[in-house]
């Protein structure tokens, strides 16, 4: 056999091929294999996308109480730094008053 015969029995082995899977394809019984892989198909996406709320929700509620951890904390330091200080009362001292400064004339106004 040569060569040419030989590719074209493969490509008429290939047409046949692709016939008879295109009949099968669309068969009623294949159609109804398409449908139930199909409906598998959207319960899965179904629960997926319930879970994904989920998760979603729960990361919204720990979002929220961390906010609020962060709020609580800081008005807690923030209450501390304005908290007034505890002193303790000592003997009131008389106020030390300041002698006048003395001023050093210049040694050109003493030599006058």
């Amino acid at each position: 056999m040569t060569s040419l015969g030989k590719g074209a029995l493969i490509f008429f082995g290939g047409v046949l091929f692709g016939t008879a899977g295109i009949k099968a394809l669309s068969s009623r019984d294949a159609k109804k294999a398409y449908t139930h892989c199909t409906a598998a198909a959207l319960r899965a996406k179904k629960s997926v996308m319930e879970t994904v709320t989920k998760v979603q929700e729960n990361a919204e509620d720990i979002y929220a109480e961390a906010k609020q951890i962060n709020l609580e904390r800081e008005e807690s330091e923030n209450s501390v730094e304005f908290e007034p200080e505890k002193t303790v009362e000592t003997e009131s001292k008389k106020p030390v008053e300041s002698e006048p400064e003395k001023t050093v004339e210049s040694t050109e106004e003493n030599e006058i």
